[in-house]
């Protein structure tokens, strides 16, 4: 059971490290898989319309904007108890078995009864998974008071991530695929990934049983007044706010990218090398990030990561199929130029998209560590269940935008399998993919300009150690 008591400082022990870090891989896969695949799943095996796809996903995540939340609330309440694990145990159980409920029925007796089946099964699947992922988060606010140790700690989740990532998104469609692509595909992915889950989350519920971890103060008694400090946290509105406005356009890149692969390159098969060669230039990346925010603050670090993905992700509407096969090479085999060009954005985009994704997460425990400071009390389960939830809808609004757009650009929805599509359906795929991101990471930096920790609270605004007395605390 994990313990609330004082923590002492310095370096968490690296099995509790890596321990808490792996159970990101199963949560990535449910976050990314039905996002990716569900969207597919539907337009492609049982008829749902594309425009309705979209709401399909977006109904369950409206839940999680209150689910979440009392989550974090409740997290917290039992955490000097009974500590989060149990919330890690049975999280991790409950989504397996959702995830698996997921991809299991594919005859519905016609397109409406689908989308209404498989909305109940995502949410009970999702609500399941809040049990999850708002402890999980709220962890990595507690593990250390040093700002620098945090980010040490959320590397380790970073690199989980990408595990989550090659399999969840690089992974599942060429299995369905290789399998098939019909019922028994979609059934046997979906029974494959829900083990990975399984075990992969239920690790740091093992991990975390007797690990300290810091003290958030007595909490209100009263719901609304536990929310109320929280929304107080100007740092924390600006990193939340930034961080929703970029993942609904993050989220609407994913929603096409097995669209975008099939119909705007013709080329289903790279996806796996795309996604490989992207999570080695993140994994690179990891330590030198780490150095970088050090050396340099994460405010800063963070504009360079977000203006170059924003201009790299502009280029994917340049992406044409079927050109001339330029090379071939050990592992990743045969490429076209075009494919040559993917993995040359795989890279940028691996080495980019880390370095906001991870110093968005360590400001954000930052701003925890700010509100400790300045209240005594830090409520991390309702910081990580208001940001989770904001999280979720973001990701949820990916597929309504892409069902929507796909819809007004004349994309044809089918049973069976996908079947081809016309041009204009097309540039609407690439649209999402490429400008929509684009235009969203923009928009997102606008409201991160405002961002700034006051250092009156021992937080440093750039992300370098500040001192109080002796001690040198911050992070994430």
């Amino acid at each position: 059971m994990t313990v609330s008591v004082a923590h002492t400082g310095g370096k968490v022990p690296l099995p509790t490290v890596a321990g808490y870090g792996v159970g990101q891989l199963g949560a990535q896969i449910f976050r990314d898989t039905p996002a990716v695949l569900l969207p597919v799943f539907m337009t492609t095996m049982l008829g749902v319309p594309a425009w309705l796809s979209g709401i399909v996903i977006l109904i369950p995540k409206l839940w999680l904007i209150v689910c979440d939340p009392l989550v974090g609330v409740w997290s917290d309440r039992v955490k000097d108890r009974r500590g989060r694990t149990p919330f890690l145990l049975w999280g991790a159980i409950l989504t397996s078995l959702g995830f698996l409920a997921l991809f299991t029925i594919t005859d519905y007796g016609g397109p409406y009864l689908a989308a209404a089946g498989v909305c109940v099964l995502f949410w009970i699947a999702s609500t399941a998974f809040s049990l999850y992922s708002v402890p999980y988060l709220a962890v990595a606010a507690e593990l250390s008071p040093d700002t620098h140790e945090r980010t040490r700690i959320l590397t380790f989740r970073m690199i989980a991530t990408i595990g989550g990532v090659i399999l969840g998104v690089g992974v599942a469609q060429p299995l369905v695929l290789s399998l098939g692509g019909g019922a028994s595909a979609w059934h046997t992915m979906g029974a494959i990934f829900a083990a990975v889950c399984l075990v992969s989350m239920i690790i740091p519920a093992l991990a975390l049983r007797n690990q300290r971890l810091l003290p958030s103060g007595e909490p209100a008694t009263a719901l609304m007044a536990q929310f109320g400090p929280v929304f107080a946290n100007r740092p924390f509105r600006i990193l939340l706010t930034t961080a929703f406005v970029q993942g609904i356009g993050q989220a609407s890149g994913y929603t096409v990218i097995g669209y975008f692969y099939l119909y705007a390159l013709g080329d289903v098969t790279i996806i796996p090398k795309f996604i490989v060669v992207m999570a080695a230039a993140s994994l690179v990346s990891q330590p030198i990030y780490y150095y970088l925010s050090q050396r340099f603050g994460k405010v800063r670090v963070y504009w360079a990561a977000s203006i170059a993905w924003t201009l790299i992700t502009v280029t994917w509407i340049f992406v044409k199929p079927g050109s001339p096969v330029l090379v071939s090479l050990p592992l990743l085999g045969t490429l076209t130029e075009q494919g040559a060009l993917v993995l040359v954005r795989a890279v940028l985009i691996g080495f980019t998209n880390t370095g906001f994704l991870l110093l968005g997460l360590s400001m954000l425990t930052d701003a925890v560590e700010h509100q400790r400071r300045l209240t005594g009390i830090a409520n991390e389960g309702v910081f990580s269940g208001i940001w989770s939830a904001a999280e979720k809808l973001a990701f949820a609004m990916g597929p309504l935008i892409g069902g929507f757009v796909m819809s007004a650009f004349g994309y044809r929805s089918s049973q069976g399998g996908a079947v081809a599509q016309s041009p204009n359906a097309v540039l609407g795929i690439m649209l999402l993919y490429s400008l929509i991101p684009a235009a969203t990471q923009v928009l997102s930096l606008v409201v991160f300009s405002r961002y700034k920790l006051d250092s009156g609270s021992g937080v440093a605004q750039d992300g370098a150690l500040a001192v109080e007395g002796s001690e040198a605390g911050l992070h994430a």
